[in-house]
């Protein structure tokens, strides 16, 4: 199972991050996103929120019920056990986290789930990879920069890496060509405003745009 959605991840390569978009707006906007290429969501969890346990959980059940498996749906800001158990009964195949932590990595990989915990420094990759994570997300990638992102793949070249955060137009080809697996993007593909305003349309083009960027490396 799990091989499968790492090869899925690899191909498809743009994970859309999703953070305070719930019912119906949730669902126009990965229909518009689905149409425009992206095969990967994230739905997070809002650690602000006292009931983002039920949220995030009920948010991802409808996204798996009506996607049916043509979108693979994971959950992000994973920080604890219990949001680790909370998804995979949802139907998440995939945890995200913005830090590394060994045991929601392990307690993800103990339920056949894909495991990309957040990390910045070559130390915190390593810790990342030797905890059993299947991919590392380089996190803040836009704020770190193309030159730091090359410079770590030099001694840490055999660890699956996703750009996340700044990931844009602009350097996703950069970050892919360098050999990064994917890249995690929210605003540009799941902007609040462009939601609650309707305009899902321009959220498709936006996806197209990255699709058709990342389909050529």
């Amino acid at each position: 199972m799990k091989d499968k959605i790492i090869h899925f991840i690899e191909e498809h390569k743009i994970i859309a991050i999703c953070r305070g978009i719930y019912g119906e707006s949730l669902v126009s906007l990965v229909k518009a996103l689905y149409e425009g290429g992206v095969r990967l969501v994230e739905v997070t969890f809002d650690q602000g929120d006292k009931d983002c346990l039920t949220k995030t959980s009920e948010a991802i059940k409808l996204l798996t019920s009506t996607f049916d498996g043509k979108v693979k749906i994971g959950a992000g800001t994973v920080v604890t056990v219990d949001q680790v158990h909370e998804a995979k009964k949802a139907g998440a195949e995939y945890i995200i986290a913005p830090n590394v932590n060994k045991e929601v990595i392990q307690e993800g990989n103990k339920l056949d789930m894909v495991t990309i915990p957040g990390a910045m420094t070559p130390t915190e990759i390593l810790d990342a990879h030797f905890a059993g994570a299947d991919f590392v997300k380089l996190f803040p990638a836009g704020t770190l920069g193309l030159t730091y992102a090359k410079d770590i793949l030099g001694p840490i070249n055999h660890v699956k890496l996703i750009a996340t955060a700044g990931v844009t137009p602009d350097n996703l080809e950069a970050f892919l060509k360098l050999g990064y697996s994917g890249a995690g993007i929210s605003s540009y593909l799941t902007n609040k405003a462009l939601v609650n305003e309707g305009k899902f349309d321009v959220l498709k083009e936006h996806a197209k745009e990255l699709v058709d960027i990342a389909s050529k490396i």
